[in-house]
């Protein structure tokens, strides 16, 4: 408790104050325009948070650019059809609907409020839980480490949306790009060609503002429309009785839902609102009314996306383990600030564990209290070119590549990496998998050649030890489930099919007038 307490001295600090201000600022205005999104801005932003004297201070900005993205992504989805952010996607479908019934101010107002409530109680059961969690895994040695990293590779290429072979195909070069450079165990030099800049490894930081920034300012500027989109007009901002009322129970299931799948590996705010959307219109006795602007509609993926921002710094913060591509940037920055997430940051980094998590508490005050005041500024924003803010972009880009290692040659890799972003985009290939297979990967590899050295090369110590043969049963569970769901499928069209023809023969010894 006085660790905790200590955390709110912290926060109270002026600079840092201002640092998380800052942040989620900069997250508001990154989630109303649509594409850039918090991972690209924070890949941006990682060079800047190196210079930032306070470790504390540049970990709780990147922190607010994450979750003030939720709340920006919100403010377009409603007034211009066009979600800010992916996890707003959901909320276009009944957001706009309310917005060309006149009701622009009630989707606003509720989506505020949900995840206001949200992102609350996620953070109390963050600050509850991940001390817990956090003296649990202190048991972790690298065969447990070793387990989680696959596992993690698993969900994020399993859980997540999309193509489910795309997605382990890009796990599959992440894992292979993080092995490039001088091996840590024997000093031999892999795939490095001969180049010396390779044989130190690539740089995360490099192949993240790559695959983020400069591959989504290309996707941005192909993909740019003329015409800009006359926003709704925005009324009556609070919502009615009856309103938070219908809402209430989608707030309720939303922040639930929210905060367990915000923990997954590969879950995070895009999977929480999709899962939160579809679980409230499988429940409600007016499922017709979903898409034509139905308050709980907006409520429920508003409260989950939130909740799973959140959430999703447990395992980051107590295991060392990023759940999404936002928390592997703030995974690099803490790394490039000299600090290792892991279940020892509790007790070594006390102000910086109980400041980031407590700066959390006043930065969804700040969110809530400039949400709903900002909305004109932001749809003005909207209005400016692509082809002006793509230069400026792009001129921070090359400058942050460079001043990692004041080298040529960072900047070249990333724009490599950038073209690769962006031919994966048009392929329908995500980035994510293949950036956290990429920070996965090391510490996969790491562990897994100590636990060989641990159990003198016999593989089959992972199964006999308790802790890694229960996360390595949950690997096999989660790789085949697909399977079985498509037998499953498969099955029931010829149960379905078989049936018809009995029927029909049935009827064929019926008497007939």
């Amino acid at each position: 408790m006085d660790a905790f307490l200590d955390g709110f001295a912290v926060v109270a600090q002026p600079e840092t104050l201002l640092y998380c201000l800052i942040g989620v600022l900069i997250g508001m205005l990154i989630g109303v325009l649509p594409g850039l999104g918090p991972a690209a801005t924070m890949a941006i932003l990682l060079p800047i948070v190196i210079q930032v004297g306070d470790p504390i201070s540049g970990v709780i900005m990147m922190a607010g650019v994450y979750y003030g993205a939720q709340y920006g992504g919100t403010i377009t989805s409603v007034l211009l059809r066009l979600p800010g952010e992916a996890s707003s996607v959901v909320t276009v479908f009944d957001g706009f609907a309310l917005a060309k019934q006149g009701k622009a101010g009630t989707a606003l107002g509720i989506a505020a409020i949900g995840s206001f409530v949200g992102a609350t109680v996620s953070i109390v059961a963050l600050s509850l839980t991940a001390p817990f969690v956090a003296s649990w895994a202190i048991d972790f040695g690298p065969p447990e480490y070793a387990a989680l990293a696959l596992l993690g590779v698993l969900l994020v290429s399993t859980i997540g949306s999309g193509n489910r072979i795309k997605a382990l195909i890009a796990a599959a070069i992440g894992l292979l790009l993080a092995t490039v450079g001088r091996d840590s165990f024997t000093g031999a030099e892999r795939y490095t060609f001969g180049s010396l800049e390779l044989s130190q490894g690539i740089d995360f930081v490099v192949v993240a503002m790559g695959l983020f920034g400069v591959a989504e300012i290309l996707h941005n500027l192909e993909e740019r429309h003329g015409k800009p989109h006359a926003p709704a007009k925005v009324a009556n901002i609070w919502p009615s009785r009856k309103d938070l009322k219908e809402a209430s129970p989608a707030v309720g299931r939303g922040t639930i839902i929210g905060f367990f799948l915000g923990v997954l590996p590969g879950g995070g705010a895009v999977m929480s609102s999709l899962a939160a959307y579809a679980t409230e219109k499988r429940i409600s006795k007016t499922p017709e009314e979903f898409g034509r602007g139905a308050i709980k509609g907006v409520a429920a993926p508003e409260t989950a996306n939130n909740a799973a921002a959140t959430s999703s710094f447990i395992p980051l913060l107590t295991l060392g383990i990023p759940a999404n591509a936002s928390m592997a940037m703030l995974f690099a920055a803490l790394l490039v600030l000299g600090i290792t997430p892991s279940p020892a940051l509790l007790d070594e980094n006390p102000d910086l564990f109980w400041g980031v998590v407590n700066s959390m508490y006043v930065g969804n005050v700040i969110l809530l209290l400039l949400s709903i005041p900002l909305v004109g500024i932001f749809v003005r924003v909207l209005r400016v070119r692509p082809a002006i803010l793509a230069p400026i972009t792009a001129l921070i880009t090359i400058l942050g590549a460079y001043t990692l290692r004041n080298s040529t040659f960072d900047v070249f890799l990333m724009i490599f990496f950038g073209v690769v972003g962006y031919l994966m985009k048009k392929g329908g290939f995500e980035p994510g998998p293949m950036v956290l297979a990429f920070v996965l990967g090391a510490i996969l590899e790491n562990n897994v050649r100590r636990s060989m050295i641990i159990y003198d090369g016999d593989p089959t110590g992972f199964l006999m030890d308790p802790i890694s043969g229960t996360i390595l049963a949950v690997f096999v569970l989660v790789a085949a489930w697909p399977g079985v769901k498509a037998l499953r499928n498969r099955n029931r069209p010829a149960a379905a099919s078989s049936g018809e023809t009995s029927s029909t023969s049935d009827n064929h010894d019926l008497p007939t007038r």
